[in-house]
């Protein structure tokens, strides 16, 4: 695939930068902040949610990862080879999110209610010579002590106590990972709990869940090092009925004892709007964490797409000044294609949809709403959708020296063939 042309490619953006200039916005200055919004990369894109434990329990939780495509991650180090790759290929400084069945135990057997940050050493020291912070999760699912559907809104004390005590754990690794790192752990719960038909006790497993909560959150950590959050889920496989975690479970738990709120844009009903979600919980909660992944049907984590609800997420972020206090995240995996090449789609993706976002002149379409200009408003958010932002997102990677447009496409077919072919 031919190479773009630097001088052209500055061109374009010169042009552009005038063109935007005309309804008063500043490219360069949108570029500079662009430059400051982190996206928290999901690893387990690269491995289809395996981990590195010893146990043969499968994907379980209600989850899934479909397809078979040559080239999977098999350990941490080939994880981090091509996270290494992906990133290359990702304009801008980002993060990596990690669950605790990543952990690397060299051999030994070491149950999750026992993790501790020395079984993530190998990733501290890669994200801390890459200067990048790491965030967290708890992994409750795929474990024998999982293997009927609940976890910490389980009835019989000791298995609940088991996940307590991994949360437990898991909180104090997040806060190893800020401490090390220099910048806020966020270490997300979630939990599959539920199910499958309708039951006839709904109060007690969720009563069961807040006195969970209440024993994980018991010790206060330092928020320099560790942010907590609460994710919520509609349904899954096996707990369509009824789920444990629900929306307004956690959103309630988050308002009341402050912590984080994420909103995962597969767990809901395919006709509600996440982006709608946003403006009205940030009523409610200091921060938010979103997990953005792109629902066909259901829950099914396909590769984020530049859709009009990503837009609407971010254009919700940009226009309310939001971005301060939202956290964003990936969360899907896509075992039929690539895995490298997902990464850098799916990121890039939320990147151009947050680079549209940013080049609105918010503040001329709030005028013309608040003087009822309603005319103005829709005429100039249909012109604006073909304003030239890709002139802007090219030379945006040209500054990271990243690949422009497709051209990455080069790279990862070269890192196919070289590398993840080989892997068997």
């Amino acid at each position: 695939m031919k190479k773009f042309n630097r001088e052209i490619t500055e061109d374009h953006y010169y042009i552009a930068k005038e063109i935007y200039l005309r309804i008063g916005v500043n490219t360069d200055a949108v570029i500079e902040k662009l430059k400051t919004i982190p996206i928290s990369i999901q690893c387990w894109q690269g491995d289809d949610v395996t981990g590195f434990e010893n146990h043969d329990t499968g994907l379980t939780g209600g989850i899934q990862a479909t397809g078979n495509y040559p080239g999977r991650a098999r350990n941490a180090d080939e994880l981090r080879m091509d996270l290494d790759k992906a990133m290359s290929l990702i304009p801008g400084k980002h993060r990596v999110n990690l669950h605790s069945i990543y952990a690397e135990t060299d051999g030994k057997v070491v149950d999750r209610n026992e993790l501790g940050s020395e079984h993530f050493r190998g990733w501290i020291d890669w994200a801390k010579q890459k200067g990048i912070g790491l965030d967290f999760n708890p992994t409750c699912f795929s474990h024998p002590y999982s293997s009927d559907g609940f976890t910490l809104s389980h009835q019989n004390e000791d298995i609940r106590n088991f996940w307590i005590d991994h949360c437990v754990a898991s909180r104090q690794i997040g806060a190893s990972f800020g401490k090390s790192l220099g910048t806020p752990c966020i270490t997300n719960i979630w939990i599959p709990d539920g199910y499958k038909d309708i039951p006839i006790d709904c109060y007690s497993p969720r009563e069961r869940l807040k006195e969970s909560l209440n024993k994980i959150f018991r010790v206060n950590l330092p928020e320099k090092y560790n942010l907590d959050s609460v994710e919520s889920k509609l349904f899954g496989i096996g707990s369509e009925s009824y789920v444990v975690g629900s929306h307004e479970f956690y959103l309630g738990y988050a308002i009341k004892n402050n912590k984080l709120l994420c909103l995962d844009t597969g767990h809901f009903h395919p006709t509600e709007k996440i982006s709608d979600k946003i403006s009205a919980v940030f009523n409610f909660v200091d921060e938010m964490l979103l997990h953005i992944s792109r629902p066909v049907r259901w829950d099914s984590d396909h590769v984020v797409s530049l859709d009009d609800e990503l837009l609407s997420m971010t254009k919700e972020l940009v226009r309310n000044d939001f971005l301060r206090r939202a956290h964003i995240g990936l969360d899907f995996f896509d075992a039929s294609i690539n895995r490298v090449a997902a990464y850098v789609i799916g990121t890039r993706n939320v990147l151009k949809a947050l680079l549209i976002a940013l080049l609105e002149p918010t503040d001329m379409l709030k005028t013309y709403e608040l003087d009822g200009e309603f005319t103005s408003r829709l005429a100039l958010l249909e012109e604006f959708k073909t304003y030239p932002f890709g002139a802007v997102w090219d030379y945006y990677c040209l500054q990271h020296d990243v690949p422009v447009a497709d051209t990455w496409l080069d790279e990862i077919r070269n890192y196919e063939r070289e590398t993840l072919s080989k892997r068997h």
